[in-house]
C-alpha cells in the first residue's frame, strides 16, 4: 500500500536521562488521550510519551474503527455487572463520545469521522427477543434506541439473514483508526508533548517521591507515570493475571460498484454488528469498501503476543464465508486486505483501573476491543486517580474494583477453550447457555462475546 500522506514522521529513541512531570508509557489511544488531556488541563505540565514501537502500532492503529459510546463493552455486559450504576455509566459514555467529536473538530483531525449510529442485527429469532429486552432496559436508563422489525431492518441494510434489529442513532461514530491516532499525535505535539519511539520500557523504579522509567538506552525521571500498555506485558507484575491476549481478524473488500451498493442499500452508512455471543461487525469505508471482522477470538497458549499470530488463513476463509452468507448478492467480490491483532481482555470485558508505587503510577487495562472511544474515558479517569481528584467517574464501583483474575496456565488455556466451545454451542442452540456458562455467570465470569 502507498504511504498515507497524513502519516507523521517517526520519532527518535530515548537515549540518555531526562526528567518530566508526567511520563506516559504507550503511544496508542490511551497514551495519546492521557497526554492531550493532561496538557489541556495544565499547559505548563511537562509530558513525555515512551513507545516501544511506533505511535499507534498496536490495536489503536488497525482496529475496526467503531467509536462506540459504551464504556462496558455493550449495555448488557455492563448492566449485568453494574446495574445500579448503568444510568451514570451510559451518561458518561455519551458525554465522552461528544467530547471526542468536539476534540476532532477543534484540532481539525482528518479521520473520516461519521456519527451515523449503529445497527445491532439479529440473525436468529432468539437474538431478536434479546434485543427487544435490551431496548427496554436501555431506554429506562436514559438511552434512546429503537427496535426495528425484519422488514424495517432490511430496508436499511438488505440481508436475507436479518430477523430484526436495534438502532442507536447517535451512540456510535465510525472513524479511520490510524488517522485518528495520527491526528491525536499531531495535537499532542502542538501542545508540547515529547514522544520517543522504539524505546521499550524495561522496568519502573521508585526513587523517593519520583519514578524512574528505564529503557534500553535511557531513563526518564518522572513525578507521575501513566501506564497505557494495552495488551503488552504489564510493567506491574501483579496485573498479569487480570488480562489475556486474544486475536481478532478483519477483511476489507474492494470498493463496491454503484450497482452492488444499491443491492444492499445501507444509505445511512451505519455501523453494523450482529447479536450473537460470537459476533461480526462491519461498516462502509469512505471509499465504499466493506470492512468485515470479528467472530473468532483466538487465544494462544500463555497468551503470547507475536507478529506471526496476526496472519490466520483459516479465520480469513471463515470470515469470507460468513460475509457471503450475509450478502449473497455480492458473490464474486474480492477481498483486498486482511489483518489481525491482539486485544487485551479481562474477565468482565471492560476496562479497570488502579494505582501503584505510593499512588505515583496509575494504569488502565482490559478494554476488550471496544476501546476507540472508551480509551479517552480510561485516560481521563486514570489521570484523575493519578492526581488524586474525586470525580463522578472515580467514585464508580466499576473504577474502584478489579475484575476476577484468570487462573494460571495450563488451566487458563483449558478454561478459555472450554468457554469458547460452550459459547459456540450456545449460538447454535438458540442462545441456550450450558451448565459451564451458567456457572461462570453465577461467579461473575460470564463470557458473552
Amino acid at each position: 500500500m502507498d504511504a498515507d500522506p497524513l502519516e507523521p514522521d517517526s520519532h527518535s529513541a530515548l537515549i540518555g536521562e531526562i526528567t518530566t512531570d508526567l511520563c506516559i508509557v504507550g503511544a496508542g489511544y490511551t497514551g495519546l488521550w492521557s497526554a492531550l488531556l493532561a496538557k489541556e488541563k495544565n499547559p505548563n505540565r511537562e509530558v513525555v510519551i515512551i513507545e516501544q514501537r511506533e505511535t499507534g502500532a498496536g490495536a489503536s492503529g488497525r482496529n475496526g474503527g467503531f467509536c462506540n459510546a459504551s464504556l462496558t463493552h455493550g449495555f448488557v455486559n455492563g448492566y449485568t455487572r453494574f446495574p445500579d450504576e448503568m444510568a451514570t455509566i451510559e451518561k458518561l459514555g455519551r458525554e465522552n463520545l461528544d467530547a471526542i467529536e468536539e476534540t476532532i473538530q477543534r484540532y481539525n483531525i482528518d479521520c473520516d469521522f461519521e456519527r451515523t449510529g449503529e445497527l445491532r442485527v439479529a440473525v436468529a429469532p432468539w437474538q431478536f427477543e434479546g434485543l427487544k429486552e435490551e431496548a427496554i432496559q436501555r431506554n429506562n436508563t436514559g438511552d434512546h434506541v429503537e427496535v426495528l422489525t425484519k422488514e424495517e431492518i432490511r430496508q436499511r441494510v438488505n440481508s436475507p439473514l436479518y430477523e430484526g434489529g436495534l438502532f442507536d442513532a447517535d451512540g456510535t461514530a465510525l472513524v479511520d483508526p490510524a488517522r485518528l491516532v495520527w491526528g491525536l499525535e499531531k495535537a499532542c505535539l502542538s501542545l508540547g508533548v515529547k514522544i520517543y519511539e522504539n524505546s521499550r520500557v524495561e522496568e519502573l523504579e521508585e526513587d523517593g517521591e519520583q519514578i524512574i522509567v528505564h529503557t534500553a538506552y535511557g531513563k526518564v525521571r518522572a513525578n507521575k507515570v501513566a501506564l497505557a500498555t494495552n495488551i503488552f506485558t504489564p510493567l506491574i507484575k501483579s496485573l498479569r493475571k487480570y488480562v489475556v491476549a486474544v486475536y481478532d481478524f478483519q477483511l476489507v473488500t474492494e470498493p463496491l460498484t454503484p450497482e452492488q451498493l444499491a443491492s444492499i442499500g445501507w444509505a445511512g452508512r451505519e455501523g453494523v454488528s450482529d447479536a450473537g455471543y460470537q459476533f461480526h461487525y462491519y461498516r462502509l469505508t469512505k471509499e465504499n469498501e466493506i470492512l468485515w471482522g470479528g467472530y473468532d477470538a483466538i487465544y494462544n497458549y500463555h497468551g503470547k503476543v507475536r507478529q506471526e499470530y496476526e496472519f490466520q488463513p483459516e479465520t480469513y476463509a471463515k470470515l469470507a464465508e460468513s460475509f457471503l452468507k450475509t450478502f449473497p448478492q455480492l458473490t464474486g467480490i474480492k477481498f483486498t486486505h486482511g489483518w489481525g491483532g491482539a486485544i487485551d481482555t479481562c474477565s468482565r470485558f471492560s476496562p479497570f483501573w488502579g494505582t501503584a508505587f505510593s499512588g505515583n503510577v496509575a494504569y488502565v487495562l482490559g478494554y476488550t476491543g471496544l476501546g476507540v472511544a472508551s480509551t479517552r474515558f480510561g485516560a481521563s479517569t486514570m489521570l484523575d486517580l493519578l492526581d488524586g481528584n474525586e470525580t463522578e467517574a472515580t467514585e464508580l464501583q466499576m473504577v474502584k474494583h478489579k475484575p476476577i483474575p484468570f487462573p494460571p496456565e495450563p488451566f487458563r488455556f483449558l478454561f478459555i477453550r472450554l468457554t469458547q466451545w460452550s459459547i459456540n454451542r450456545a449460538d447454535q442452540n438458540g442462545g441456550h447457555r450450558n451448565i459451564w456458562l451458567r456457572i461462570l455467570d453465577r461467579v461473575g465470569l460470564g463470557f458473552d462475546s
